[in-house]
């Protein structure tokens, strides 16, 4: 893409409230098993639901005036659990128990086999969207090493060996959803932040193992948690400048909330940046002149033309008006850095 300071969200938008009871959603942590309850929607019209949900989301991307639109994940109960209960190798009728990131337990997928992706889990939602816009696309997948720590290992030696047949699983996935017309496709990796002494252990060769072969335009999106789910947040990133030996071409990152020190960014110099400018951890919309603020911590340290403008994190847990707010203040916060830089708002 040639327009300087492009906008996009992270991924997933906020879900209507006659599709999933938001209350219940927010009541628990991300779920890693399915979680059918939380549909509003009987099963036999939950498909067409989403269907009618996910173009919602679409014209409120095309209406904000995003450059790069998703799906907004509307399908999905949370970001990994849909890819991640879809593969051969999980128990599903008796989950198991893993800590989440805030160190609480969390019912999660029991691997008692060889893991392997069965068929393709999000090829439909690719081509969905690539139908539905004109505009370019993104779509995210979850990450081998977060699946990994997410999951309760009932027969691996080692938690790599299991990391490895999910990226094995995942790279299966990127290259047809990229066949199906996506633009980006980007990897979901919080983990990576949350257990940075294993991601140093193995997670960079993992993620490139679920990029190898891959010749389309793809990201890594590394965070805190959601801001509704996990409050504290640390002032810096655990796991940052080893993300410069991956294959992928652009590293999503949190400035926003965290106040991150923007001066870390030039440890990832050859990487294209997508900064998170909107704060998600409150409902009170940014102003377009908060968000160029933002943008331009970061200009001193990453040149414009390697910057892509985003939210901290995941839409998921706003409410539907406050994230189309924010969106619109994002998009013309970037107008103005763009004006003065001067290129072609």
């Amino acid at each position: 893409m040639s327009l300087l300071l492009p906008t996009t969200i992270v991924g997933s938008y906020a879900q209507p409230d006659w599709l999933i009871d938001r209350k219940r959603l927010g009541e628990r942590f991300p779920p890693r098993v399915r979680a059918q309850e939380l549909w509003r929607v009987a099963p036999e019209w939950l498909e067409q639901a989403q269907d009618d949900a996910t173009l919602l989301a679409i014209r409120d991307q095309e209406a904000a005036g995003l450059d790069i639109v998703t799906d907004g994940e509307v399908r999905r109960e949370s970001y990994s659990n849909r890819f991640a209960t879809a593969l051969e190798g999980v128990d599903l009728d008796n989950p198991g128990t893993a800590l989440d990131r805030s160190g609480h337990p969390n019912p999660v997928p029991r691997v008692v086999g060889k893991i392997r992706r069965k068929h393709a889990v999000q090829v439909r939602d690719v081509q969905f969207l690539r139908a539905h816009t004109d505009r370019q696309i993104k779509i995210t997948v979850p990450g081998p090493f977060t699946m990994a720590q997410q999951a309760q290992n009932d027969f691996y030696g080692s938690l790599e060996e299991m990391a490895m047949d999910y990226a094995v699983a995942v790279n299966a996935e990127i290259q047809d959803m990229f066949a199906a017309g996506a633009d980006v496709v980007q990897i979901d990796e919080p983990y990576m932040q949350a257990r940075p002494d294993a991601a140093r252990e193995y997670g960079i060769r993992v993620l490139n193992r679920a990029l190898e072969g891959v010749t389309g335009t793809t990201a890594v999106h590394i965070c805190f948690g959601y801001a509704a789910v996990i409050h504290a947040r640390p002032s810096g990133y655990s796991f940052l400048p080893e993300l410069c030996e991956c294959k992928a071409c652009q590293i999503s990152l949190e400035t926003a909330q965290s106040r991150l020190d923007c001066s870390v960014l030039e440890k990832l110099p050859n990487k294209q940046i997508m900064l998170g400018v909107l704060d998600l951890s409150t409902n009170e919309i940014e102003t377009p002149d908060e968000v160029a603020a933002r943008i331009r911590r970061a200009l001193p340290h990453v040149p414009a033309e390697n910057l892509i403008i985003a939210p901290d994190c995941g839409f998921k847990y706003l409410p539907r008006e406050v994230a189309f707010g924010k969106m619109k203040a994002m998009v013309d916060g970037a107008r103005l850095v763009r004006a003065e830089l001067g290129a072609q708002a």
